[in-house]
């Protein structure tokens, strides 16, 4: 019993910087995924609208992608909350990363056509989670539409 509480108090093993840029990618990723999927259905237009997007948002290689995109998908389907996401991507980006990362969003769920409101939920909630300002919510919301 003791060593579970302290266990609670010692610190977290400290990452490297590859271990933190993967598991930024990946949270982003993921956090784009649940966006595709957020309508309860996961179009290919939007798959392939993430899957274009990546190299730019996250600066990645075109070959990384699809393994990125697959476990991301694995990654969503083991998620209890979008937490788990949310908190790496406060703890590793400023607020233009985390900008860059809602109009990505937007893009992704707008790329079928139409925007569900699950899918603008979601982005809200993660928009609220990660600390980005309301206004910059907006504008990211207008330019996808544009």
């Amino acid at each position: 019993m003791i060593h579970v509480l302290k266990a609670l108090f010692e610190h977290a093993p400290v990452q490297s910087e590859d271990a933190k840029e993967r598991n930024l990618r990946l949270a982003a990723a993921a956090l784009m995924v649940e966006t595709a999927r957020a309508d309860f259905t996961e179009s290919s237009v939007e798959i392939a609208t993430l899957s274009e997007l990546l190299p730019t948002v996250l600066q990645l290689e075109a070959a990384e992608v699809e393994a990125l995109v697959t476990a991301a998908q694995e990654k969503v389907e083991d998620a209890t909350s979008l937490y788990e996401f949310t908190r790496v991507i406060n703890e590793g980006w400023s607020l233009e990363r985390k900008v860059e990362l809602i109009s990505a969003m937007w893009t992704v769920a707008y790329a079928d056509g139409d925007i569900d409101k699950y899918e603008e939920h979601l982005i809200r909630n993660v928009a609220d989670l990660i600390y980005v300002p309301h206004s910059n919510y907006i504008h990211c919301k207008l330019a996808a539409q544009g």
